[in-house]
Parts: structure tokens; C-alpha cells; sequence
């Protein structure tokens, strides 16, 4: 160890030879590792998006079958929670766990994220949310097939009921009651969209002494959390991602008729828009460049600019682009 305060993984685990090989390509090939980054946005959407809409399918399943306990408002909140802590956990050492195409837009125009990056980091996230979305339907296919002819048999009939709240496919795709006025649908979106992204954001602030960074992806998910508790009825999709992606998946499995008319502008574009402004007012009335960064925080900011001088690093340029340099740097003269 060239510095005895600086312990590298690979300093006291050992690694098989064929593995420290893949590492040293991994580390000097930019096509692999930007694979490795989109892969991380994917699987961290995958893994909200799965444990979410889990829940909110027994939701609705529940009453058509007529099956009682399945689920509830305070589980769906609950399981998005969860999904979010899983999510940042594995996706932020590898990808900065962006995991929401507002967030990486946001950071686009903030804090110099390559937009080009950005795009690939946008489309990983739509996709993993599109094959959670499809895998839970594969998963579920029976009580589903079973729920649309209980709807078939009713005076109704199913087309009235599957693309709605009340109906299978409105755990895929996000629909709101026909008849429900947009406007009010739109406020309770943009709210709470804008309550979530602040609270990222505090997250995300160096200087904040409450959200050291091991609990940073308990307050993101509890934040989802009282989101969904309170306000998911109106109407909630709180990440473009996972309203594009089970849109997608809805459209895939229900054809055309799945797309959600008016309000899929609304639960699509909502979010890019409130993560944008809140982005902007906290930049400009809470964040202060004058404050003391937390120690936490500081060691986190070392040991990522530590990773970048392992022994087994082929190209220091490689692995670390300019917009990593530069938000480190911001975190510095914070």
C-alpha cells in the first residue's frame, strides 16, 4: 500500500487472477464502464419499480377477486420505500444513483452532467422500469387473466374498469378516474414531486449535519413514502421513469388502448418540470457555499477520489469523467 491511511478493497481481499484482468479492462475501457453506470440506473429503477408495483397490483387485484388483506395504501408506501433504499444502495457507489430521468436532467443543467451521458442514463431507467413492469405481469399473469373475466361478467364490461385505477392494468401504467379534473391532478403532482426533490437534494447537500450519507437513501424512500400514503389517490407518479416504463409495458401488453390519454402527458412531464424548479430553489435559498462540509460527508468525497488511485487502475482519466471531477470539486469549496 503506497499510503498506509488509504485501504483499497483489493489490499486485504484477495481477488482470483481472471478477475483482476476483467477489472484492470473494466477500469481502462470507458465503453465498459459506462455500461457498468447504465446498468447500475437500470437495475436500481428495476428494483423500485419491482417492489412497488408488486403491491399496488394485489391492491387492486384484491377486491376484483374479491380476496381481502392483500395489500394496502400503507403497504404500496411502504414496499416504494423499501425499493427506493435498495435502489440507491446498489446504484450510487457505480452511477451516482440518479435513478429518475428529472434528476439526471436536473443535473444536466446544474452540474455539468454530459448530456449525452444523460441520455443513456435515461433510457437504462425507462427500461428497467419496462422489464419490472413486464416480469411482474408474466408473475401474475393467472390472478390477472382471472380478474379480466371477473370485469367481463359486470354490466360494465372490462374496458370500462381495466384502464383505470380500479383495473389490472392501471398497476402498469397509472391512470386516474375518468371524469377526474386534470388540473387538481396536475397540482397534487407537481407538489409532491417538488416535496420529494427537496428533500433529495437536502440529501445530497454536503453541509447538511442531519443527513449523514448512510442515511441519505432512508430519508429519499421515506419521503416517497409519506407521498404515496397521502396523496397517491388523486393521482401520483413521482418519477418519469416509472410512469414511461409501465406505460410502455401497459401499451405491450393491452396494445394502443393502454396509452392514458391527457393524463399520461401530465404524469410523464410533471416531474421533469418540479424536479427542475426545485433544483433551482435550492440552489438558490438553501444551499450556501460558506458552509463547513460534514465529516461524513468529506470522507465520502475522499474515498471516491481515493478509488481513483488504486494500484490496479490502468487510466486514472478513464474512470472518473469531467462531471465526477467537477461535483467533487463543488463538494470541496462547499
Amino acid at each position: 500500500m503506497s499510503n498506509p491511511e488509504i485501504v483499497h478493497l483489493g489490499d486485504i481481499q484477495p481477488r482470483a487472477n481472471v478477475l483482476k484482468v476483467w477489472e484492470k479492462y473494466r477500469h481502462s475501457s470507458s465503453l465498459v464502464h459506462g455500461f457498468a453506470e447504465c446498468l447500475a440506473e437500470f437495475i436500481g429503477v428495476f428494483l423500485y419499480v419491482y417492489a412497488g408495483v408488486g403491491s399496488q397490483l394485489l391492491f387492486i387485484l384484491g377486491p376484483i377477486l374479491q380476496e381481502e388483506g392483500l395489500s394496502s395504501v400503507f403497504q404500496i408506501g411502504c414496499a416504494y420505500a423499501a425499493g427506493i433504499v435498495f435502489a440507491v444502495m446498489i446504484a450510487l457507489p457505480v452511477s451516482g444513483g440518479q435513478l429518475s430521468p428529472g434528476i439526471t436532467i436536473a443535473f444536466v443543467f446544474t452540474k455539468g452532467f454530459p448530456p449525452l451521458k444523460a441520455v443513456r442514463y435515461i433510457v437504462a431507467q425507462i427500461l428497467g422500469a419496462y422489464i419490472a413492469c413486464l416480469l411482474i405481469y408474466v408473475q401474475y399473469r393467472d390472478l390477472i387473466v382471472l380478474a379480466e373475466g371477473v370485469l367481463s361478467a359486470t354490466p360494465a364490461g372490462l374496458d370500462a374498469a381495466l384502464f383505470t385505477p380500479q383495473g389490472p392494468a392501471g398497476a402498469f401504467g397509472l391512470y386516474v378516474t375518468p371524469g377526474t379534473n386534470l388540473g387538481r391532478v396536475f397540482l397534487n403532482e407537481f407538489i409532491c414531486d417538488l416535496m420529494i426533490t427537496l428533500v433529495i437534494f437536502s440529501c445530497l447537500d454536503p453541509t447538511n449535519m442531519l443527513v449523514p450519507p448512510f442515511a441519505i437513501p432512508l430519508v429519499i424512500g421515506l419521503a416517497y413514502a409519506v407521498a404515496v400514503w397521502g396523496y397517491s389517490v388523486p393521482g401520483l407518479a413521482a418519477n418519469t421513469a416509472r410512469d414511461l416504463g409501465g406505460r410502455l409495458a401497459a401499451m405491450t401488453i393491452w396494445g394502443m388502448k393502454a396509452g392514458g390519454g391527457k393524463y399520461a402527458a401530465i404524469a410523464a412531464l410533471t416531474n421533469i418540470v418540479a424536479t427542475f424548479i426545485s433544483c433551482f430553489l435550492y440552489e438558490l435559498f438553501f444551499a450556501d457555499y460558506a458552509r463547513v462540509v460534514s465529516k461524513a460527508h468529506l470522507e465520502l468525497i475522499q474515498a471516491h477520489q481515493n478509488h481513483a488511485r488504486t494500484p490496479n487502475r490502468v487510466n486514472s482519466e478513464s474512470m472518473s469523467d469531467e462531471s465526477d471531477k467537477g461535483q467533487i470539486s463543488e463538494l470541496e469549496r462547499a
